[in-house]
């Protein structure tokens, strides 16, 4: 893909996508990668007590979405759901995942969240929402798991940026609860100081791949190289990272815009395969996510989805229609009178 060019994206049309260059590092060369549905939105008229149409409930919006890790942007149902309601919809591959992801780069690997905030700033100026902007367009990130995680922890640094924030099952907490995560940090935190990169055992058995994968037992197809069976190898500086971020949202962030958290109804986190691993999350123990959302912020909604696998909207067909209807109905609460104005 050539820098600084719009080129049809390997999604083919509508999506178009670019490099973002972010500089080298001691490992090479650092991109992210921007990816836009180029179909233009259906232009309505905007007046003071002018009620929208569904198709025009997000006029006058853009939307960027982060994916979540070992993973990058596949779903173009998302990005039907918001052209349909009006906005413009990109997607950031981050640097080192998905598109972005270079030879001899260790996969998703970084020391500190607020490393994304140039991959984020870079996406957010080409889509005319930069720092400093005169745009009178709404923003809207919507975020997936460690994408949650790294979104939530940015709008709470950057306060006046956006409209509102959507969660799909953000990674707010470690499976093992504030204890778990309490006995780890420090031990991490040791390893990490003599070799930030070095390989943890793997945890991941393949069953969230056994539920969305068309190649198994889902309905989805995407490519394997940027979003293996079994997941990235996890480095103890990446899990210490992560786990950093936990440790912020349980003492509570500010997040000065409302936030909408969708959640499965139920977890299944078990070491061997359960046939419920296609109607739960089988990545994440839902109960404690939906507790950590509600410190976000002032305005937090959480809502939850029966029957949902971890990325709701990879859900089966009408259990990811729930979800969509979810998401309609909060905008529709909050535009375009309230926070979405």
């Amino acid at each position: 893909m050539t820098e600084h060019i719009w080129e049809t994206d390997v999604l083919g049309a509508p999506f178009e996508a670019r490099t973002l260059p972010l500089g080298t590092d001691t490992h090479g060369e650092v991109v992210a990668t921007l990816v836009r549905d180029t179909r233009r939105p259906k232009r309505v008229e905007s007046r003071p007590g002018l009620v929208l149409p569904r198709r025009t409930i997000a006029h006058d919006t853009d939307v960027l979405y982060l994916h979540g890790w070992s993973d990058y942007f596949f779903q173009t149902e998302l990005a039907d759901f918001w052209h349909e309601r009006g906005a413009r919809f990109h997607a950031l591959d981050l640097r080192d995942y998905g598109r972005s992801m270079r030879p001899d780069r260790a996969p998703g690997f970084v020391t500190d969240l607020a490393t994304y905030d140039a991959d984020i700033e870079a996406a957010l100026t080409l889509m005319g929402h930069g720092e400093g902007s005169a745009t009178t367009r709404r923003l809207i990130i919507l975020a997936h798991s460690t994408g949650g995680l790294t979104a939530s922890l940015w709008a709470n640094r950057h306060p006046g940026r956006l409209a509102a924030l959507i969660l799909n099952a953000p990674w707010l907490e470690f499976q093992g609860g504030e204890l778990g995560r309490g006995t780890l940090e420090p031990l991490l935190s040791l390893g990490a100081r003599y070799d930030p990169r070095v390989t943890l055992p793997g945890v991941d058995f393949g069953y969230y791949s056994r539920a969305t994968s068309a190649a198994f037992e889902g309905e989805w197809a995407f490519d394997e190289r940027w979003r293996p069976e079994r997941g990235f190898p996890v480095t103890v500086g990446w899990l210490r990272t992560i786990l950093a971020g936990h440790t912020q949202v349980a003492r509570g962030l500010a997040i000065d815009v409302p936030v909408l958290t969708l959640l499965s109804d139920s977890s299944t986190v078990t070491p061997s395969w359960n046939e419920r691993m296609k109607h739960s999350d089988s990545v994440l123990v839902v109960s404690d996510i939906a507790e950590r959302a509600l410190k976000l912020g002032a305005t937090v909604t959480v809502s939850r989805v029966a029957g949902a696998l971890h990325d709701v909207f990879l859900s089966e067909r009408g259990v990811r229609d729930r979800a969509y209807a979810q998401m309609d109905a909060w905008l529709r609460g909050f535009s375009p009178r309230q926070a979405l104005a």
